[in-house]
């Protein structure tokens, strides 16, 4: 038995995933338009919306998500680091390295968690809120190899783009709605390629299970 919804709840978040995918704004015609519904209820809609900053209207009039969204957004990397956390730890203890959860933030990547390994005599740190850009170190590369979809290689490898004589490596966390990030690791030492990409890929296919909730 299906569970009950609400029909004006579903439309409200449609509002805002159309919005989101449409970089120059909509009218409120275009949006009703989109979502297949009458104006009038659009107009309720949106008023609602905007009342709770989650829509602005721009100068011209045209409809985009507001700010209030990122009040909501912040409220996401404790979530990010408490499902990933337990991965990065085991990450971490069985290849010896720095452990990382990055994600996309416009053209920029952020660490948003990280774990070190408790057994090395030494390792890197890294630190959460750590930016830099996506085309710079593995995290970021791994998330633009996401963007190109499956094809290509599976992990991304880089040496002292970022941090002279280190070196790291990182997975795409793949097919969680709304989220582009990658799991990697950083380190000084020698880097076992083979044995890490696969222990680094597992660990993002399993936060990605854990995020899109097919864990299990």
């Amino acid at each position: 038995m299906p569970a009950e919804t609400s029909q004006t709840l579903d439309r409200g978040l449609l509002v805002l995933e159309t919005l989101a995918g449409s970089a120059g704004g909509l009218t409120v015609t275009e949006l009703a338009t989109k979502l297949g519904v009458n104006r009038t209820v659009v107009y309720r809609l949106v008023a609602t919306l905007e009342q709770h900053r989650l829509v602005r209207r721009d100068a011209r009039g045209r409809l985009h998500v507001g700010l209030g969204v990122l009040h909501l957004a912040s409220a996401v990397q404790p979530v990010l680091r408490d499902l990933a956390g337990p991965v990065l730890r085991r990450l971490a203890e069985t290849v010896g390295c720095t452990a990382h959860l990055t994600v996309a933030e416009g053209a920029e990547a952020l660490a948003v968690a990280v774990v070190e390994p408790s057994w090395t005599d030494f390792h890197v740190g890294y630190r959460v809120g750590t930016r830099h850009p996506l085309a710079q170190g593995a995290a970021g590369r791994a998330v633009l190899l996401a963007r190109r979809g499956r094809a290509g290689a599976a992990y991304s490898v880089t040496e002292g783009e970022l941090q002279t004589g280190a070196r790291g490596l990182a997975a795409p966390v793949r097919d969680v709605d709304g989220l582009e990030a990658s799991v990697g690791i950083v380190t000084l030492g020698v880097l076992d390629e083979r044995t890490v990409s696969q222990a680094v890929i597992a660990a993002a296919d399993e936060v990605a299970a854990l995020l899109s909730g097919r864990e299990g």
